[in-house]
């Protein structure tokens, strides 16, 4: 017979420990207390030992349901600790170092011009930026874009499915773009809104992907006429958490393809989902657009899960459950915004060096701005545009170019105010004072009218 002296103590693994205390009740010397503190590992509330009173009779060994909880101090447990990564055997190989295989460009012939509507100039430009997986579910007005994508991508070798849902869609993009594949849906803003959880994941994972929304009226399902309300979404709601993506604003057919395929480079340097926000009547709008000499074709990231031998190490998550690492995360998140910030800012700047009143537009209200600053510039104003082609990051910078000499600024949108919202915040956030401050605005699906834009301007206080 073992004396007491030989006992062995116990010791509390506590990333073992799960709170549950059968030992509170095992134990008759009250040694063993509820705990306060959350294990930063499990995110449990592990059980406190104090062993003062200790008679070492091993009955909270037999009392902890968990074959690690509870464990004799000197380590002669009739349970050993078993190493994860050992389950089921050697691997059978280790995980290589993913080999590179970069994009490249392929030449194209010349060609005419394409005369062609917003949509179908944005899946032109997918094709060409190496685009072969498409998902989505129809949505007006964005359904053109998704039809032609159906009918070309068999033919290019590629895949277009459509899914069950707006979530289902986003899903099955977290899968081809963790794959390394370049991916893309279109949508329209209730089908964005359902998609939000799914592009979180993404934002999470550092998986990139291309969204093309194609803004309607809203809230709810609204209508299905032009509108911007989807600004404030793209820009500071995209899903939970410390989430943001560069959210382009293209203004033309034209742009809706070099958009595009700008997204793509994008998606893939940051590792991260981008937004491209067009409107109703863009989306349906025919204009001449101009291919690029080039496309590309894409190879494999070294970081996708690409089903190969290459890249079997790698792994896409979203989950941290330790609050250290996932804080850690977050802010290499930051950190990357910081540089998306710093590098990808864009605006197109028409008549503002000198310019009295700048007007602030972007989209389809853009085409109607720049209408406006050609009657008043030839009723003797000195009026300009300042379009965003990035709405996030706004192009903080170039606007505070013009700011000097400018004493009027009048933001023009198709929406409650969601374009001013990023333009204040921007100048706040850079210690800017700007120049008064007015706007035109319509919602519901109407967009403001030049005529609006002529007379408000008109009907301001000192305009030169």
């Amino acid at each position: 017979m073992t004396s007491i002296d030989e006992r062995p103590l116990p010791s509390l693994l506590p990333e073992y420990c799960k709170g549950c205390g059968r030992c509170l009740a095992a134990c008759t010397k009250d040694c063993i207390s509820v705990g306060t503190e959350i294990h930063p590992v499990t995110g449990l509330v592990p059980v406190v030992i104090d062993l003062t009173n200790c008679n070492r009779c091993g009955l909270c060994f037999d009392a902890c349901p968990e074959p690690f909880g509870l464990q004799p101090a000197d380590g002669q447990s009739s349970c050993a600790l078993m190493d994860p990564a050992l389950l089921g055997g050697k691997r059978p190989f280790d995980a290589p170092t993913p080999e590179p295989m970069p994009d490249s460009m392929l030449d194209l012939p010349a060609r005419a011009p394409l005369v062609v509507k917003g949509t179908y100039a944005s899946a032109v430009g997918a094709v060409l930026a190496g685009c072969r997986h498409v998902y989505g579910y129809p949505i007006t007005p964005s359904t053109e874009g998704a039809e032609l994508m159906a009918k070309v991508l068999p033919a290019l070798d590629g895949v277009f499915v459509q899914a069950v849902s707006e979530v289902a869609t986003v899903n099955i993009m977290y899968g081809a773009g963790g794959a390394g594949k370049r991916c893309m849906t279109f949508t329209s803003s209730p089908g964005f809104s359902l998609m939000l959880e799914g592009i979180s994941y993404m934002i999470g994972a550092e998986v990139p992907a291309v969204f093309v929304n194609i803004m309607r009226g809203g809230p709810g399902l609204g209508n299905i006429a032009p509108a911007q309300a989807d600004i404030k979404l793209a820009c500071r709601g995209l899903g939970h958490g410390n989430t943001h993506a560069i959210v382009l604003a293209p203004a033309t057919p034209q742009e809706m393809l070099d958009c595009t395929m700008l997204a793509f480079e994008l998606a893939f340097e940051y590792r991260n989902p981008v937004v491209v926000l067009g409107d109703g009547y863009l989306g349906q709008m025919t204009g001449k657009v101009l291919l690029p000499d080039r496309m590309v074709v894409p190879g494999i990231p070294e970081w996708a899960v690409a089903g190969d031998r290459s890249h079997r190490g790698n792994l896409i998550c979203s989950i941290e459950l330790s609050e250290a690492e996932l804080e850690r995360h977050d802010q290499e998140l930051d950190e990357k915004y910081a540089r998306m910030i710093a590098k990808e800012q864009r605006a197109d700047l028409h008549h503002c060096d000198d310019a009295d009143v700048v007007l602030v537009a972007c989209n389809t209200p853009a085409q109607l701005a720049k209408g406006a600053v050609r009657e008043l510039r030839a009723a003797g104003l000195r009026v300009g545009l300042f379009r965003p082609i990035t709405v996030w990051p706004f192009p903080i910078d170039a606007l505070c170019e013009v700011l000097p000499d400018a004493g009027h600024l009048v933001v023009v949108e198709a929406s409650e105010g969601q374009l001013e919202d990023e333009m204040r915040l921007a100048l706040s956030h850079a210690d800017v004072h700007a120049p008064p401050i007015s706007h035109v605005r319509r919602q519901g699906g109407i967009l403001p009218s030049q005529e609006e834009i002529v007379e408000h301007v008109q009907g301001l206080r000192g305009v030169r």
